[in-house]
Formats: C-alpha cells, sequence, structure tokens
C-alpha cells in the first residue's frame, strides 16, 4: 500500500549532507531524472531499480517541478521490476538441455559441470525474455525542513535498495534510520538529555552498535504502556512539534496484536498473542517466563480521531500504521483532488508522528526519573498477581 493509502507500513530516515546553496529543485529534478527507473519489458534483464514519480509510476522524466515538489514535501517512487523464473519450469527446460546434450554427446555418462552451468544460463536467458516483470512501487517522501524522509516499506531489502539508491542519486546526502535512540534524543526533553547519554553504552559507536546496545527503549516502552494500559492510565498531553496543539490530550494503548521473543532451553522462542485483550493474562505469563515484548499494536485516539500502528521496537519500524480517512469535498477538479489528497494525508501522518513522540517523550521523562525504580517495582508486582 502507498503512502495515500489509509493503512501504510512505514521506515524513517534522516537524510545527512549538504544540500546544494542554489537552485536546489533543478538539482533535485536532474538527480532523479539521472537515476529514473529504466523499462526492462522488451530485454532479457531480470531486475530494473528507478525512481518515477508518485502519482504516474509509468512517469519518469521529472521535468516538471509540480509533480515532484510540493510545498516543503519532495516526493516520489522507489520502482522495482524483477522478473521471477518458477523453478519446476526452469528445472525442466534444464533437463531437456541435458538430454539433448547427452544425446548429441553418447561418449558422456553426465553433463560437465562447466557445461552444465552454461545450459542454465541459456535456459535462463531464454525463459526471461518469455517472462513479464513484476512491478513493486515505494513511495517515498521527503520534508526538506526536518531533512526527515519517510518510506512505505519495513522490508530490509527494500530499504537497502532505498539507502544505495539513494546515495547514488544525490552524492553528498546519505540516509541514517531513524533508530529508537535517535528518536529518543529529538523527543526528550533538554534537562533529560544528560541522563539519557548515561544510559547509553555506546555513545559514540556506529548505528548498528546503537540499535544492538539500546534495544531496552524498545521493550521497555512496550512494557510501559503496557502496564499503562492495564492499570487505567491512558491520557497524555501534545509535547513534540506537530499538527496538534501542545497540551492537547489524547489517549493511548495496546491492544490486538503483541510479538514476545527470548531465549529457551532450545534456543530463541516466540509468541504471537493475537485478538481483543482483557488482563493480557497471555502475555503476562510470557513476561514471567522471560521474554520481552518485541511488537505490539498501540492505539491512539483523540477526540474523534483514530490512529493504529504495530511497533516493531528492535528499530522503531511502523507496520500498518492507519490514519483518519482523508475525505475531500465533493466537486473538486481530479488535479485539485490529487494535490488535496496528498496533503491531507501528510497532515494526518504528521499528527500520528507527532502523537507517537509525544508518547514516547513520557515514557522517557519516567524512564530517566528517580521514580523508575518504584514503578519498575510497581511493574513487577502486576506481572506476579
Amino acid at each position: 500500500m502507498g503512502l495515500l493509502s489509509n493503512s501504510v507500513s512505514l521506515s524513517q530516515f534522516d537524510v545527512v549532507g549538504d544540500f546544494p546553496a542554489e537552485g536546489l529543485a533543478q538539482w533535485i529534478g536532474e538527480k532523479l531524472s539521472e537515476n529514473a527507473f529504466q523499462s526492462i519489458d522488451h530485454s532479457a534483464e531480470e531486475l530494473a531499480l528507478g525512481w518515477v514519480e508518485l502519482d504516474d509510476f509509468q512517469s519518469s522524466e521529472f521535468d516538471n517541478p509540480s509533480a515532484w515538489w510540493r510545498d516543503d514535501y519532495v516526493t516520489f517512487t522507489l520502482r522495482r521490476d524483477q522478473r521471477r523464473l518458477p523453478s519446476a519450469l526452469v528445472k525442466g527446460e534444464l533437463q531437456r538441455e541435458q538430454q539433448r546434450f547427452l544425446a548429441e554427446n553418447p561418449t558422456y555418462q553426465r553433463v560437465p559441470k562447466d557445461k552444465n552451468d552454461e545450459l542454465k544460463e541459456l535456459v535462463r536467458s531464454r525463459l526471461l525474455v518469455r517472462v513479464l516483470p513484476s512491478p513493486t512501487l515505494l513511495d517515498v517522501v521527503w520534508h526538506l525542513p526536518s531533512r526527515r524522509l519517510s518510506f512505505a516499506s519495513v522490508s530490509t531489502r527494500a530499504m537497502d535498495d532505498l539507502t544505495d539508491l539513494f546515495q547514488k542519486t544525490f552524492p553528498g546526502l546519505r540516509l541514517v534510520s531513524v533508530y529508537p535512540m535517535q528518536r529518543a534524543r529529538t523527543v526528550v526533553s533538554e534537562p533529560l538529555q544528560e541522563a539519557l547519554n548515561a544510559e547509553n553504552p555506546s555513545p559514540d559507536g556506529s548505528v548498528l552498535e546503537q540499535i544492538r546496545d539500546n534495544q531496552w527503549i524498545g521493550s521497555e516502552f512496550l512494557m510501559w504502556l503496557l502496564y499503562g494500559t492495564t492499570n487505567a492510565r491512558s491520557d497524555y498531553g501534545v509535547c513534540c512539534d506537530g499538527p496538534a496543539a501542545q497540551g492537547e490530550t489524547f489517549t493511548a494503548y495496546l491492544d490486538n496484536r503483541f510479538l514476545l521473543a527470548g531465549q529457551g532451553n532450545e534456543g530463541a522462542q516466540k509468541v504471537t498473542v493475537v485478538g481483543p485483550q482483557d488482563r493480557f493474562e497471555e502475555v503476562r505469563v510470557a513476561l514471567r517466563q522471560g521474554k520481552e515484548i518485541g511488537e505490539a499494536t498501540i492505539h491512539f485516539e483523540k477526540l474523534e480521531h483514530q490512529w493504529r500502528l504495530t511497533l516493531k521496537g528492535e528499530l522503531f519500524l511502523f507496520g500498518s500504521f492507519k490514519c483518519p480517512t482523508v475525505r475531500l469535498e465533493k466537486g473538486a477538479e481530479i488535479e485539485d483532488e490529487r494535490v488535496s489528497i496528498f496533503y491531507e494525508r501528510m497532515h494526518v501522518l504528521a499528527e500520528g508522528f507527532q502523537l507517537f513522540d509525544s508518547l514516547l517523550s513520557a515514557f522517557l521523562s519516567e524512564r530517566l526519573s528517580a521514580n523508575w525504580a518504584q514503578r519498575c517495582q510497581q511493574i513487577n508486582q502486576w506481572l506476579e498477581s
């Protein structure tokens, strides 16, 4: 599902590096065009990767800035076309070629390895021409003032494709994942920055080290929210930047889906709990056995509006992020309708991220305070009750 759908899985990145001092729009358009998607429909190529326009996956010229530049946003789509050959078809064709070779060369009892590799390549090349590539479209929205880029996928391969192609497209710029510790730094209040740094075992480490050594952020955040959900604490206040007014009240709670993981006698073990919960008995049993919450579905409510997302705690990826439905006024022109959908969608997404960041900030304010030991004791007593 794309960014303009009411539900989409999202990963976020910060764009690091220096932009051109002048002519930013022209530079971005030229770079996108240089790395635009090139069709492989009439070739035997197996894979094609490049940029297309957000509203038209057949268009990759980027010669009209109004198609991809919208106020503070740059929008485009990563298109990945790949031919996939059924293994049974390849195997059958290869066997026929092997039999033909042995019939023509009766002195051989079996096909030599070098010849077999040659036959495999021949079969693949011949079949690839007959198979249409399957397209995958993954939307990108780049908010220039904040340098924050949102990508409509949480797939590791897709994120690797994005970071590699983005760096190739825009020399001097690179994407850095908004991993849990990085997100924590952006939402925690200034007086608590020192306390947050003290909790980081590898403050000068690489991004991978920062992720590995700070998995406590995701697991403890979800545990804290679970305890709040079951103990009548669900109201929080907006405290981070975004469309919602500062101090506005919203509700946040866990429900519907949990993934817990831990080490057992036979290695890594995972438990999935699905469906509406009452007292979270299954989840509490798994937690008492030493497992930690790796993923959970968070619900947000503000006035009549609702958001829902499945947080992947290790990397802070946002699965199935569902926002309030975007509704347009009747009688709008098609072009106006498309632009209106985009801005309305960006608004509800930004507000959803604002609520998440405010909730994370509330957790960190308590986690980094002197009262945290008492809260941990209360959580442990609740788990054992």
